[in-house]
């Protein structure tokens, strides 16, 4: 008897639930490099290498376990392109009697899972992807009769369940969360902690001269590629986090500094979401510091929400709200992103380091992300499908059962407040406040007229002026909407003006469609 285990590309785990139960001595491992997954966006040249590189690393890694693997790569001249037609070769070269195989994280991938078992006429095994805390099910029936899905709420009974950082019943220091603590703007600091770069081997090298060949005109640059691609490496990385950058994590998790891309970051989400590291084993170490006390409460409570709390969170709105979730758009923006956002060359200085390292280094932490590159864009009034779309592009970390619903939910408020109680946007004052990206910049922040005004300020106004029917009944914009409603009518109507004669420009300028 064979089986057949088709391990996708970000399903890299030792221990993957289609591989539990099996015998090497009868299961066949197919691993496939298909053009389809290279190509439905453009994806930055940084993340195919990493996810072609971290592959085969785990395709050597499964053969020294003692699995036979059939290996597709990508410039192999009967590769067909696709996971079906990839699976059909296999099932033709290996006569197996079944299929096994991890469910698949999303939703497309999920529907060519589904169909095999009628193409092949084989019976075929979709097990649950146990790397995660929450199952489907379970996710669904805590959601059911809810008027509003609040993380916080679903975040507190997944500390119940795991039972990180809880005192019996009650929560580490009498309280599930120390956000308040971790919004510290930070200065530069030589004794900064810098994650591990690891050299590329043959192996990743022979990847990035593929990728050079075949993607040149994908976004991002390959110079300097540093990422672990094999599990030993991501490991050593997590444990330099551990103990080097988790102590202060949470104190500068929202800070943002000029040419510093990492701060106090774990840089650890690739590794997680490819499945070269156990999340839910990063969870028990981090709190572990917290009980030797070598890091804070407020750090680990921080960095353990974004894992079983925000992540969990995102992967269970993305599944309970259907493939169509990423064509909601609920505030009707269907302006096009910026040419400049494939470049980075812009004079706002704080999205031209944001976008710069992202195009560089494929990384960005979560306040860059959301309130400097989304922040824009949701005050522009860009189309978020297309953000949507550039933000999988880009990260290292996005797949999109995560990337989809924390970019067209949480930063661009698309699906009118399922994930966000209120759309993130802001003025340039906050900016200012979490970074030292105004210092020097061309415009004044501290200014909203005249041609040298910050662009966020008059924008951050004219978004709530044109979108009051739709958000003037938001509690939490209660407080703006009453210091629009003060400012004298001269006032308004120049703050109204700037942001109209910056939108003209910026379309004047050439948009995401030149690239």
């Amino acid at each position: 008897m064979t089986v057949l285990i088709p391990v996708l590309g970000d399903q890299l785990s030792p221990d993957l639930s289609a591989l539990r139960g099996a015998d090497p001595a009868d299961g066949v491992v197919l691993m496939m490099e298909v053009a389809d997954e290279t190509r439905y966006v453009r994806h930055h040249k940084t993340k195919l290498v990493y996810i072609l590189s971290a592959m085969r690393h785990h395709a050597a890694a499964l053969r020294a376990a003692g699995w036979q693997v059939d290996y597709v790569r990508l410039d192999d001249p009967d590769n067909c392109g696709s996971f079906t037609g990839e699976v059909a070769r296999a099932v033709a070269r290996h006569g197996p009697d079944r299929i096994v195989v991890t469910e698949a994280g999303e939703w497309r991938v999920a529907a060519m899972l589904d169909s095999w078992e009628t193409l092949f006429g084989l019976p075929v095994e979709i097990h649950p992807d146990t790397r995660f805390v929450c199952s489907h099910a379970e996710f669904a029936d805590w959601a059911e009769d809810r008027a509003s899905l609040t993380m916080e709420f679903f975040y507190r009974q997944m500390r119940q369940k795991t039972g990180l950082l809880m005192n019996g019943r009650k929560p580490e220091g009498d309280r599930w969360n120390f956000d308040k603590e971790n919004r510290k703007p930070a200065q530069a600091d030589l004794l900064m902690p810098r994650p591990l770069a690891f050299p590329s081997d043959a192996v990743t090298q022979e990847v990035i001269a593929l990728v050079e060949a075949r993607f040149g005109n994908h976004p991002g640059s390959l110079a300097g590629f540093y990422y672990a691609v094999t599990a030993a490496d991501a490991e050593r990385q997590a444990a330099h986090f551990l103990a080097h950058a988790l102590p202060r994590f949470g104190d500068f998790e929202d800070a943002m500094l000029a040419g510093e891309r990492f701060l106090w970051h774990s840089i650890l989400s690739p590794y997680i979401n490819s499945g070269l590291l156990d999340p839910l084993d990063l969870c028990r170490r981090a709190e572990a510091e917290y009980r030797a006390g070598r890091a804070p409460l407020n750090s680990v409570e921080g960095y353990i929400r974004q894992i079983i709390g925000w992540r969990e969170f995102m992967r269970g709105i993305y599944w309970r709200e259907g493939p169509d979730y990423v064509d909601r758009n609920h505030l009707d923006h269907r302006r096009a992103l910026p040419g400049w956002y494939w470049t980075g060359e812009t004079d706002m200085r704080c999205l031209a380091e944001s976008l710069g390292q992202t195009l560089a280094t494929a990384h960005a932490h979560h306040i860059q992300r959301l309130m400097v590159i989304g922040n824009f864009a949701l005050l522009i009034g860009a189309d978020p499908k297309q953000v949507h779309q550039w933000y999988l592009e880009v990260y290292l970390d996005a797949y999109e059962w995560v990337e989809l619903p924390n970019t067209l939910g949480m930063s661009q408020f698309g699906d009118g407040g399922l994930v966000g109680s209120k759309p993130y946007v802001s003025s340039g004052a906050y900016i200012n406040r979490m970074s030292d990206y105004c210092r020097g910049c061309r415009y004044d922040v501290g200014k909203r007229t005249g041609e040298d005004a910050c662009p966020y300020n008059a924008l951050y106004w004219d978004f709530l002026v044109r979108h009051r029917d739709r958000l003037g009944d938001n509690r939490r914009l209660a407080m703006p909407y009453r210091s629009w409603d003060r400012m004298a009518a001269e006032e308004q109507a120049a703050t109204r003006a700037q942001a109209q004669a910056f939108l003209a420009q910026l379309d004047a300028s050439g948009s995401a469609e030149a690239y």
